[in-house]
């Protein structure tokens, strides 16, 4: 069985495109064209935030490599919100692109194979298993340790998915715990790389990088070099481009000599390129998933620069 890794990086490569497009819809995000199709209830609202996912999966499928699904803005409407997650995971899938559910799941014991079964495992239905959510990648948060990863990597071993771990977050915040220093002098980020990296080891692909990968934020470059100088096997989710400050050259930091290492997040300017400064007045409300395009253009040849500099 082909790692899950080694497609996501097969498919970088393919499109020349280390980025993932965030599909974090809020309602008011929505242009108003897509919005007065339909009602403005819960299950109304699903509607519009698929159309408004596809139309953006459409433009972009065959410039960007995978998307990014977080479920908290699925989840805040309800079983129709699931219902919309469910099918934009399904409809990038078809349009080949790899999909990541940013879940942040994470639990001990049976919840965490819970957790596990719905997005990258199989639930029993009577004498059959079916898959739920059945993403390529899910997040998770490791705090429990092994105890927590370990259904995670049985499912991804079985299946053929990949989960990524967070270790270094792009939020302000991150450092009030993940810059904690231990005992030996290390930070707790540091130490969450080396388990990351360990628990990889079985998982590694022809690239050298393991479907048990790590979220690193783009707005600690020091931290992500580091990073990446610890962990030479661990492929990196970067979140914290464009809105939150992380810039081109910083992310190239956590790239190896190959111009490889990582996928970089970017939610808000490509799903709202068109209102962006730069986009508004080029493209109407009507084109706005051709802002997307435009924007996903600009991002991938600005990274590009930047980490084969």
């Amino acid at each position: 069985m082909e790692k899950i890794i080694d497609k996501l990086v097969n498919k970088i490569k393919e499109t020349n495109n280390p980025t993932v497009i965030g599909l974090d819809p809020r309602y008011e995000m929505i242009p108003n064209c897509i919005k007065e199709k339909y009602s403005q209830d819960l299950e109304g609202i699903s509607k519009a935030i698929i159309e408004f996912n596809k139309k953006l999966i459409d433009e972009t499928c065959d410039i960007i490599p995978a998307v990014k699904v977080q479920i908290a803005f699925y989840e805040m409407y309800g079983i129709e919100g699931l219902k919309a997650f469910k099918e934009t995971c399904n409809y990038a899938k078809s349009k080949n692109m790899l999909v990541i559910a940013d879940a942040k799941r994470g639990d001990i014991g049976s919840t965490a194979e819970g957790y596990s079964k719905a997005f990258l495992g199989r639930t029993k239905i009577g004498d059959k298993e079916i898959p739920i959510f059945d993403v390529d990648f899910l997040t998770v948060n490791a705090y429990f340790g092994i105890d927590c990863v370990k259904p995670f990597i049985e499912d991804c071993k079985k299946y053929g998915k990949g989960i990524f771990i967070l270790v270094k977050t792009s939020n302000p915040s991150s450092g009030e715990l993940q810059d904690l220093k231990t005992k030996d002098g290390d930070e707790i980020y540091t130490e969450m790389v080396k388990l990351v990296e360990k628990w990889g080891e079985e998982l590694r692909g022809e690239y050298g990088y393991s479907s048990i990968s790590a979220v690193v934020g783009a707005t600690y470059p020091k931290q992500l070099k580091q990073i990446r100088e610890i962990a030479p096997h661990t492929f990196f989710l970067i979140p914290g481009y464009g809105a939150q400050g992380g810039k081109a050259e910083d992310i190239a930091l956590g790239f190896d000599s190959n111009g490889l290492g990582g996928i970089v997040n970017n939610s808000r300017g490509l799903m709202c390129a068109y209102k962006s400064d730069l986009w508004k007045d080029k493209f109407s409300e009507e084109d706005f998933a051709k802002a997307t395009r435009e924007e996903a253009i600009r991002m991938r040849d600005e990274l590009n620069k930047g980490i084969k500099s």
